[in-house]
């Protein structure tokens, strides 16, 4: 390992908790380029249910990893870590510094920490695994294995539910089977890393938040959207992308299986959720600095955590 080591940024928070708002801010001040850490961010033609940046703000702030992937692909931590890590390189050869920004709690880890430690445990994938089970039988989803991850059903038996669930459940939330992961090992990340982390002082008010969000969402043009993107061929509501928050029940509304106050109460619901699990990662994070997205001087706190990264560890650490 170097004496020295190039500086990063990490700036992590939960749904609604104003990342690319402190981002941009940042970029005007230092010489940073953003890396986006968003699983939804990577699809072309999903702009208005991912809150995608707008052109606007791309114009100020340039943000790597945005619209790489048609909805009907896909895309893994695996990628993410390799174009991420291209990307870091590149950047720091310019002279500028990498700031790391998103939501996508896996991604961030699987940076810091390789991919062969194994996502923890998902309720609602397991569920629905569950069902699909119930209906379809173990022996059918072992087949499935069998095609997606062979070394793993191959030491697997038909009827083992609980081991052919979680090896299903690993491949949905990463998009890689599990005995890739097993296999993968990855060094240390070779940065100096400032982890930023929004965490809202007051948890209500950031479901005001995402509500008033989702609201504009809908009034913008989500339901359009999701039309549009249901004539891509290819494309079917269990792909990752459709699984995407405001998209699933953006897609259930045009079936005709939910009205359009299901649509808003289930799509609110799901955001919450969505918040309170990037919170709970966020809250066990390991060496994060905590700032309350919610205080006034905000955007002050980041600049001086990041001015400090930035020059005074910098002078410290090559001197």
């Amino acid at each position: 390992m170097p004496a020295f080591l190039p500086p990063a940024l990490f700036l992590m928070g939960p749904t609604a908790s104003g990342k690319t708002a402190l981002a941009v801010s940042l970029v005007e001040r230092f010489p940073l380029e953003i890396i986006s850490v968003d699983s939804a961010l990577v699809y072309r033609g999903m702009d208005i249910g991912t809150a995608k940046p707008d052109v606007a703000t791309l114009a100020r702030a340039p943000h790597h990893l945005l619209d790489i992937r048609d909805p009907t692909e896909a895309y893994s931590a695996a990628a993410f870590c390799d174009d991420a890590l291209r990307l870091m390189r590149d950047i720091v050869a310019r002279g500028k510094v990498p700031l790391l920004v998103g939501g996508t709690m896996l991604y961030f880890r699987a940076l810091l920490h390789g991919l062969d430690d194994l996502p923890r445990a998902d309720a609602g994938v397991r569920q629905q695994l569950e069902a699909t089970a119930a209906s379809r039988g173990w022996p059918a989803l072992h087949a499935d294995l069998a095609q997606l991850d062979p070394p793993t059903a191959a030491r697997l038996a038909p009827n083992d539910a609980q081991r052919i669930g979680r090896a299903l459940e690993i491949i949905q939330l990463t998009g890689q089977p599990m005995s890739a992961l097993l296999d993968r090992v990855q060094s240390a990340l070779p940065y100096r890393v400032l982890q930023l982390a929004l965490i809202p002082s007051d948890r209500a008010v950031l479901h005001q938040r995402i509500a008033a969000r989702f609201d504009a969402m809908l009034s913008e043009g989500l339901i359009d959207e999701v039309k549009t993107l249901r004539q891509l061929p290819g494309l079917t509501a269990d792909l990752p992308a459709m699984r995407a928050v405001g998209y699933r029940q953006a897609w259930a509304y045009l079936n005709g299986d939910i009205d359009l106050n299901a649509l808003r109460e289930q799509g609110l619901a799901a955001t919450r959720q969505l918040a309170k699990r990037q919170l709970t990662w966020l809250r066990s994070w390991p060496d994060a600095v905590t700032l309350d997205c919610l205080a006034d001087d905000l955007e002050a706190q980041a600049i001086a955590h990041v001015e400090r990264h930035l020059f005074s560890d910098s002078a410290g650490a090559s001197g």
